[in-house]
């Protein structure tokens, strides 16, 4: 059966070395987060979306701003977040960026929400994280009444309430598309379908087929809510070169040097080659390979999540500027055009 699918990028704006293997500072990885997404808009890829973090090993704290930038040197790419991190954020504040960001790309402005994988935005910001879950559920609460563009009165304990207040700029398509991205929680997956917001699997880790239950939920929570079908989309990392050996070898020391170091933090073991081959699999969540490896995997976990967008976390730690390039080159003029064919033929 014939399937569409958008197909897009993520970065969180690792901070990556140069041809010698000395790491590039901050303000240079900024500006080619810029050149990738200008790339990408040139090979005719969807989406580029940008992460929010505040520490040392990612560059983009805020992402609208490198979005803006993104959007006046493109003409067509979709421009979004992530994720935003809403939990330690104002709605109001996230909604006028963004609707600004809408407004400065001619309707190309998306939200992905979330609430991260890292913390360091909680304290940063001045937020206990015992309110982590009081926080998201709230926020989402209030940023969902904001979408209709409409008088806003809420009231809640996270923030004072409003009364008839229109946040502004409005914009010109009358709201900003918004998803909301989950880790695979069964609770996260009825709040996206209860708020009628897209849903973005982020698969990092196992193999995506495992997902198919949380999408079937989805669609069943959606039905009892009253709400539409809604669109699914997936995350996942990944590396493209000319072979899978090169792919393989080119982004092992770097994922893992990447991996290791948030294990360290998080209480993981370290990685090793076998587990990380394994994942780079034909049932693993790595898409690591040639053009038709990472094509063929796409087309797979598409079919299987009945996905409407896949997007490739093409930043991988401290892989090079010149490396991604290479990438979403690969990405766009080869990658793409096997995996919209495969799809709209039903092959």
């Amino acid at each position: 059966m014939a399937q569409q699918i958008e197909l897009g990028l993520d970065t969180f704006g690792d901070v990556t070395f140069d041809g010698g293997g000395n790491k590039l500072p901050m303000p240079q990885v900024v500006r080619n987060v810029v050149a990738e997404a200008v790339l990408a808009d040139s090979v005719g890829l969807d989406f580029i979306g940008i992460g929010e973090h505040h520490r040392d090993d990612f560059a983009v704290s805020s992402p609208e701003t490198v979005l803006a930038a993104i959007a006046g040197q493109t003409s067509r790419i979709r421009l979004g977040s992530a994720v935003t991190v809403l939990s330690s954020d104002d709605p109001i504040r996230v909604y006028e960026r963004f609707a600004t960001l809408d407004a400065v790309s001619n309707g190309r402005a998306e939200v992905i929400l979330g609430r991260g994988s890292f913390t360091e935005s909680f304290p940063l910001f001045g937020y206990d994280l015992a309110d982590y879950e009081v926080l998201f559920e709230e926020k989402l609460d209030l940023f969902t009444k904001l979408l209709a563009e409409q008088p806003v009165s809420w009231e809640g304990t996270t923030r004072p309430p409003l009364r008839d207040v229109l946040v502004y700029p409005p914009t010109e398509n009358g709201a900003i598309p918004a998803w909301i991205a989950v880790g695979g929680t069964p609770q996260s997956v009825v709040r996206a379908a209860h708020y009628g917001l897209p849903l973005m699997l982020a698969i990092i880790g196992g193999e995506p087929a495992r997902f198919t239950p949380f999408v079937s939920l989805f669609k069943r929570a959606l039905k009892e809510f009253g709400k539409p079908m809604l669109p699914v989309g997936a995350h996942s990392p990944g590396y493209i070169a000319a072979t899978d050996e090169q792919a393989l070898e080119e982004a092992w020391p770097h994922y893992a040097a990447m991996q290791n170091r948030i294990g360290r933090e998080r209480g993981w073991p370290p990685v090793s080659r076998s587990e990380y081959e394994a994942s780079a699999g034909p049932e693993g969540a790595l898409f690591v390979g040639s053009p038709e490896t990472v094509a063929a995997k796409i087309v797979r976990t598409a079919r299987t999540l009945e996905l409407s967008r896949f997007d490739l976390k093409y930043s991988l730690g401290t892989l090079p500027h010149e490396n991604l390039m290479k990438c979403i080159e690969l990405y766009g003029s080869e990658v793409a055009p096997r995996v919209r064919e495969a799809l709209a033929a039903g092959d």
